[in-house]
């Protein structure tokens, strides 16, 4: 099959944007749809969600508020979504908790959030056929699932979670010519940052490590059309960092 004239257009395709009321998945969302592609976004936050679609260039696009954790918000969300060429997951939590004072239930409201979504999402897609052949599902993990921040031993270990996953399902989906891949940000300028800087985490020594500088959600964003794109349509099962070169002189 030949390459279309410009292979980092997204203009014809369906794509899926989750976590899409803010942040890097607002960003996504933004830069998928002025490449063209047509969208169906999603997060937790009706009204956020909704101010998203109205900045979202182009026509067709559509909302639905979902907690992926829902079965029922699961079940709606898959039966909304139209035969897909892409899936952006950026949907996910992060709560710095010192190991400590480490409870089950954060444990669970980490791996609900940050890795049983997003596997049984793209389980009951494909299930349900809405994944045409030759998709790409980008997946954002976090450099913490290598790094392991202090403080963030759940966290790490649902988005590392998340990472093997990705790599059995590439497997699994390549017999459809459907790829899966994963972009892990570093620190990027997002309200969730924010956040845990007001938690007491102190993130601005951290940052100042990075040779380049604190990464912005359209860094992530970039990727992620490259990743969603034919340009990317020979690649598959990869970790893709975009962390400003944090992670140099941890020998990743």
């Amino acid at each position: 099959m030949d390459r279309p004239a410009n292979p980092f257009s997204l203009h014809g395709k369906r794509i899926l944007v989750t976590g899409a009321s803010s942040g890097i998945g607002q960003q996504i969302a933004m830069a998928c749809a002025s490449m063209g592609a047509q969208l169906l976004i999603t997060g937790r936050h009706g009204q956020r969600l909704a101010d998203t679609l109205a900045m979202l260039p182009g026509e067709g696009h559509q909302s639905l508020a979902a907690d992926l954790t829902h079965a029922d918000d699961l079940a709606a969300l898959t039966a909304q979504a139209d035969p897909l060429h892409g899936l952006a997951h950026a949907a996910g939590i992060s709560r710095l908790v010192p190991l400590r004072m480490l409870k089950p239930a954060h444990l669970h409201e980490m791996f609900a959030h940050n890795t049983y979504a997003p596997i049984l999402l793209i389980q009951q897609l494909t299930a349900a056929r809405k994944l045409l052949p030759q998709a790409s599902i980008v997946l954002i993990t976090a450099l913490a699932s290598h790094a392991g921040p202090i403080a963030s031993t759940a966290y790490a270990a649902s988005k590392a979670a998340l990472l093997g996953a990705s790599r059995s399902m590439a497997q699994d989906l390549a017999r459809q010519g459907i790829r899966v891949n994963c972009i892990a940000p570093g620190y990027v300028q997002t309200a969730m940052l924010e956040q845990l800087s007001q938690g007491g985490a102190n993130l601005q020594e951290r940052v100042h490590e990075a040779p380049l500088g604190i990464g912005q959600p359209q860094d992530i964003a970039y990727a992620t059309v490259f990743h969603l794109s034919d340009a990317c349509r020979s690649i598959n099962c990869s970790y893709f960092m975009v962390d400003g070169g944090i992670s140099i002189p941890m020998q990743l």
